[in-house]
């Protein structure tokens, strides 16, 4: 590769990253060409994007990353530290738009699909927060969608509402029934 071809694979690169607020980094290190081809298939029906970079171009798109405007110095360490950290060997990036826990589930599935402990988990970046080494995979499987946490405060909301229009229901609708039912209700102590 020429310092050239270098050059546009770490701008090409940093773009990417750049306007996702997510990527993983996998182990890639003993998946043969076919696993390799199966896995990339799994990525692209959920919308995620793997790519094979060497890490050394990784790292300078995360330096890179680290120190745009902005940045704040600490925050430009993270990126640091989280380059040493998690590339070394084979490294296979998951790039996605959406935060949450689809890439781990993929890791989790395509191990258990494959019998094996390969792809192995590295590190991630989700939302402004850096996640390293194999413990995190299971927290971040769980993490939600936007969706379903806006449908979660959703149902947390109404559910008072839910209590107040049983009580009503069982009131029959009248309302002795409502101030009945609200006599009963349990009152705080304090």
């Amino acid at each position: 590769m020429t310092k050239q071809e270098k050059i546009e694979a770490v701008e090409t690169l940093y773009n990417e990253l750049e306007s996702s607020p997510c990527f993983y980094v996998a182990n890639s290190e003993g998946l043969n060409v076919g696993t390799t081809n199966t896995f990339r298939k799994h990525c692209f029906e959920k919308k995620i994007r793997y790519k094979v970079v060497k890490n050394t171009l990784i790292k300078k798109t995360l330096e890179r990353l680290g120190n745009k405007e902005g940045i704040t110095p600490e925050k430009s360490k993270s990126y640091t530290e989280f380059a040493d950290q998690v590339l070394k060997g084979f490294s296979g990036l998951l790039i996605t738009n959406e935060v949450n826990g689809v890439p781990a589930k993929l890791i989790k599935n395509f191990r258990k699909e494959i019998d094996s402990s390969i792809p192995g988990f590295k590190g991630a970046y989700v939302d402004g927060d850096f996640f390293i080494g194999e413990e995190h995979l299971e927290v971040l499987s769980n993490l939600k969608t936007k969706e379903e946490l806006i449908g979660d405060v959703i149902n947390l909301l109404q559910s008072p509402i839910k209590n107040i229009l049983s009580a009503i229901n069982s009131g029959k609708h009248t309302l002795a029934g409502l101030l009945k039912t609200l006599s009963e209700r349990p009152t705080k102590k304090e």
